[in-house]
């Protein structure tokens, strides 16, 4: 099992750090999987005890400039290891001006990480600061508890307003209630409610239009026979919410949220080069 990989390009060394400043804010630890084409930041808590679980893809070519991995046998040619995201953003924040940042599984005492960053320096030598992270590899017989989440079948998908606006408006709401209930319908309306004994809030958001969605097998998902002005609505952890909207360190190209009726929230941010999802489960 064998992984190694180069960036030089400063451009896409900023962006993958960005990209991990923005998993280890949603995420403590998380499993991070390598293949031949792709790297993966997922976490899998489960659903069932309240946990959001999240995805993230992004394509190595974008960011690497060398990439070479040998998994764990020719039939199974990956790599999934357990680790916590704010010590590769740490590592990374080092190398803001770095001629170079190799990153390289080693096992001296453990299995690491090893984060190499090659600085400018005026001399002709250059200074390499190197991190060691710790990672733990996780065994074949538990790939299958990080499969991609299925989307589920949802009662309304709508795109979402400004992630900057959403945010200043659930950070507002969250001095005053533990949840928020998100509702939309299919006709472009979206609704950020907060009910407590005291006081209830509602923002509205209107035509922010809908996408096209359509199922595996060429029919329309559930939602396409719902009457367009009726509600579909989830009522989950605001923290959880702003979690989310906080650890935006780039805004999306797009926005959306899918919800299935008091069950779970489902966001979607793509980027050129990196897409998120995000589920959040609704509160009994």
């Amino acid at each position: 099992m064998r992984f190694r990989a180069k960036v030089v390009d400063l451009a896409c060394l900023n962006n993958f750090s960005r990209v991990v400043n923005t998993i280890a804010r949603l995420a403590k630890t998380c499993t991070l999987r390598l293949t031949a084409d792709k790297l993966y930041f997922i976490l899998c808590d489960k659903v069932a005890n309240g946990g959001v679980s999240m995805w993230c893809e992004l394509c190595q070519g974008n960011f690497f400039d060398e990439f070479q991995m040998e998994g764990v046998a020719v039939d199974h040619n990956e790599i999934y290891l357990e680790l916590t995201p704010e010590n590769l953003s740490r590592a990374l924040k080092t190398a803001q001006s770095a001629k170079a940042v190799k990153i390289k599984l080693t096992n001296k005492h453990c299995p690491c990480l090893k984060v190499s960053v090659e600085l400018p320096s005026l001399s002709s030598s250059s200074r390499i600061v190197t991190h060691d992270i710790p990672v733990k590899v996780i065994p074949r017989r538990l790939w299958n508890d990080f499969r991609e989440p299925r989307v589920p079948d949802f009662d309304v998908s709508i795109y979402l307003p400004a992630l900057k606006t959403m945010k200043s408006v659930v950070e507002r709401m969250k001095n005053l209630s533990h949840s928020i209930v998100i509702e939309a319908n299919l006709n472009g309306e979206m609704n950020l409610k907060i009910e407590t004994d005291l006081v209830s809030v509602t923002t509205h958001f209107k035509n922010l239009g809908n996408p096209p969605w359509a199922s595996e097998d060429g029919c329309q998902s559930s939602a396409q026979d719902r009457d367009l002005e009726s509600m579909a609505e989830a009522r989950i952890d605001i923290k959880k919410l702003q979690q989310l909207l906080a650890g935006q360190q780039v805004n999306p190209t797009k926005a959306l949220c899918n919800i299935v009726s008091k069950r779970i929230v489902h966001f979607i941010l793509l980027h050129e080069d990196v897409s998120l999802q995000y589920f959040i489960p609704a509160l009994a």
